[in-house]
């Protein structure tokens, strides 16, 4: 995390076009579709909607009658590792993609239609993090942000960061920070003058059974709470809660071992 969490978005307002580049999107492919709206419903609030039927069994989570992730099942016969996967705003995600592979990343979805709700794209970066590119016509994404229950903050946990942060860079055009510290390797991505992503290398300590990965933030009210509430559903703690300067944050999986932040604003 850096000191960009909660900037993405608008409070508890709906969001407009996301600009290019900027985390617009998060979505998980699971086994137990039901399952696991039953487990986000209790832990969120969530309710769900049908997606696009272009996707296979989908349906959209929403809070207060607004859209915020995505949920789908996978065919009985594929085994992916199941993981949160954020999806990059672009205005034109062919050529986005196209860029990828040149930037020495890999497309292994698409780019395809989703019905009248835009165009799509899932790829991975040189590391192996896997991204979306979401290209919007009729559904702009994620309609509500800085209210418990919605993303709040997406990051790369990779090796090292140079290499990836300059990956991303190129292909969306992000502007760098990078965090001066020796013991901290961490580039915060900026669109616009904004941060809206970060680069966390953590070298060593990256589990060896999940590799370099996205990392999705959900806001909650009380992070104490809200993990005895995963723990309950089924769900398994990774690391407690602690404090930090941008919130009180732990990380969790749910029942199927998506992993995912918990994080509770200071204010």
């Amino acid at each position: 995390m850096t000191e960009a969490r909660g900037s993405a978005g608008l409070n508890g307002e709906a969001h407009a076009r996301y600009a290019p580049g900027t985390p617009c999107w998060v979505s998980l492919m699971v086994h137990g579709l039901t399952a696991t709206q039953d487990f986000y419903g209790e832990l969120f609030g969530w309710e769900f909607q049908p997606g696009p039927r272009q996707l296979g069994p989908y349906v959209r989570a929403l809070l207060d009658g607004r859209d915020v992730a995505g949920l789908g099942q996978l065919p009985p016969d594929l085994h992916l590792p199941i993981a949160w996967t954020p999806y990059l705003a672009s205005d034109n995600v062919d050529a986005t993609a196209e860029t990828v592979r040149l930037c020495g990343g890999t497309i292994g979805v698409g780019p395809l239609d989703a019905a009248e709700a835009g165009r799509l794209a899932i790829g991975s970066d040189p590391s192996g993090a896997v991204f979306g590119i979401w290209q919007a016509t009729a559904h702009l994404g994620t309609d509500i942000t800085g209210v418990p229950g919605t993303p709040a903050w997406n990051e790369v946990l990779t090796f090292e960061s140079a290499h990836v942060a300059k990956f991303y860079e190129t292909v969306f055009g992000y502007e760098r920070e990078s965090v001066a510290s020796d013991d901290l390797d961490y580039v915060t991505l900026h669109v616009a003058g904004r941060p809206v992503a970060g680069v966390h290398g953590v070298g060593t300590t990256l589990p060896r059974d999940r590799g370099p990965h996205w990392m999705t933030y959900f806001e909650v009210a009380d992070v104490d709470e809200a993990l005895a509430r995963v723990v309950a559903l089924g769900g398994h703690v990774l690391k407690p809660a602690r404090d930090s300067a941008h919130g009180r944050v732990a990380t969790v999986t749910d029942p199927e071992g998506a992993r995912f932040s918990l994080i509770q604003d200071p204010r």
